[in-house]
């Protein structure tokens, strides 16, 4: 006799219970994909604030830190623990064609990013190879000829945005300093290309714009234009000066009206502790600014970064070693003077 077997199946429960865990696993990714950036949560390194996802990348072996390990060596613990301190802050890897020339600066740049990527970090690297560099000062006098400076850029460009995340500090002080040297031409054409290279490439890039105390934000604005400004992340100020913070947000949020879009920018605020002085060059007196960070109170400033090491000279003026040397007596004096 045929018996009707009345007991529910299993299937719809073991299907209903396949689509709770693909649910489950698909969240699971999404969550991953986004707090890794990856896919179509990946961040647009023109659009997005690169500080807010990772940490600044420390860079090892920093003349700081060759500075703290030689002085430990030395026996001076108290001069070492200084050097470590500061070697422990994130500060701006420079980037000059007499350190690391065409040929050689994209595998020390691949380097540094993919230490960076290891460390889920973000590396902020400083170019300065501009001809005619520091034509106002001369103390970091030097850099490339026009044709052999777009090769250069367009080197670090493709190793820098090979990486996960990269930032770019262009050229400090090549636009403020065309003014006074009367080089417009040739350093807007110089710089518009290599903001080209480094947007292709995916590079966040911030190009400099000067400081507070040294051109008119109405004279500088339109170069800033002039080399795509708004095409990238935005501009810096304050690079290697000691202006005060607020003086420097007022000149920026200037600069802002003035640019227009939708353009950000970073501070410089390494060795601006006591504000600044009429003197540019290793003043004395000075000391250590706030420790770096991002920001993110709705305004157009990204963070507050140390783009210029503060442990290194500005050049052989006040006494100074030659400019990007470190110097340990400056650095103790300024460590003093900020109650280190």
């Amino acid at each position: 006799m045929d018996r009707t077997d009345n007991r529910p199946s299993r299937r719809p429960r073991v299907l209903a219970g396949a689509v709770v865990l693909a649910l489950v696993a698909g969240l699971v990714v999404v969550v991953v994909a986004r707090s890794q950036h990856w896919g179509p949560f990946a961040l647009d390194p023109q659009r997005d604030n690169p500080f807010l996802a990772r940490a600044q990348f420390v860079e090892p072996g920093s003349t700081a830190d060759q500075a703290a390990q030689q002085a430990a060596a030395e026996g001076d613990t108290a001069s070492a623990e200084i050097f470590e301190r500061l070697a422990e802050i994130p500060q701006g890897i420079w980037l000059t064609p007499e350190e690391f020339p065409a040929g050689q600066v994209g595998a020390h740049v691949s380097e540094l990013v993919a230490a960076a990527d290891e460390a889920d970090e973000v590396p902020v690297l400083v170019v300065y190879g501009v001809p005619d560099r520091d034509c106002t000062g001369g103390f970091s006098a030097g850099g490339l000829s026009a044709e052999e400076y777009g090769p250069w850029v367009d080197e670090i460009a493709d190793a820098a945005g090979a990486g996960d995340s990269a930032v770019v500090i262009l050229e400090p002080d090549a636009l403020a300093s065309a003014i006074d040297c009367d080089s417009r031409s040739e350093r807007v054409e110089l710089l518009a290309a290599a903001v080209d290279s480094l947007r292709e490439a995916g590079v966040t890039t911030y190009v400099d714009g000067g400081h507070s105390d040294w051109i008119r934000p109405e004279d500088l604005a339109p170069l800033l234009k002039d080399v795509g400004v708004a095409s990238v992340r935005g501009f810096a100020t304050n690079v290697s000066n000691f202006q005060p913070d607020e003086d420097e947000v007022a000149y920026a949020e200037r600069l802002v009206e003035l640019i227009g879009g939708d353009v950000h920018y970073v501070i410089d605020r390494g060795r601006n502790g006591n504000g600044a002085s009429e003197e540019w060059c290793n003043p004395s007196g000075r000391a250590f600014g706030e420790k770096p960070g991002y920001v993110d109170d709705g305004t157009r400033l990204d963070a507050y970064l140390w783009v210029k090491p503060p442990g290194e000279s500005d050049g052989e003026c006040n006494g100074g070693p030659a400019a990007g040397d470190f110097w340990a007596d400056r650095v103790t004096e300024i460590a003093r003077t900020s109650g280190w």
